[in-house]
């Protein structure tokens, strides 16, 4: 994981996360049948990057990310340098956007937010055996 300070030639883009996150899920989705491992890929990237782009958007940009396989549990971490917990915005139709912290608690097993001295740290699990749920 990078440390806060980062220069932005090096700071974690969207697409950059979504290939970490894939190549982390190759192995576990080459043994499900095609339509959980593609629900399984598909909800992990849409996590990565709405995590990733909430850092750009609402913090100024990543300063580290990194994702991995612990057991049954795939968990991605996006840090940022910026001290402000996310939080649900009440949305409007006239302004798109907004559900991204949303998504990503609907879609993960467990979330959670560490704020330190150079800003914070989010980590979103999704567990491999009850996921991928039902459609």
């Amino acid at each position: 994981m990078s440390v806060p300070g980062t220069p932005a030639s090096e700071r974690t883009t969207c697409a950059q996360a979504r290939a970490e996150v894939s190549w982390v899920l190759l192995e576990v989705c080459c043994g499900l049948p095609l339509p959980e491992a593609r629900r399984l890929h598909d909800d992990a990237l849409l996590v990565a990057t709405e995590l990733t782009s909430n850092a750009i958007r609402h913090a100024g940009g990543t300063t580290g990310f990194d994702a991995g396989l612990q057991g049954d549990t795939l968990w991605v971490r996006v840090s940022d340098g910026s001290p402000r917990v996310p939080h649900r915005t009440p949305s409007r139709p006239s302004v798109p956007g907004g559900f991204g912290w949303m998504v990503i608690q609907r879609l993960s097993s467990y979330v959670s937010v560490e704020v330190g001295p150079r800003g914070k740290t989010i980590t979103a699990e999704l567990d491999l055996r009850t996921h991928p749920s039902p459609a």
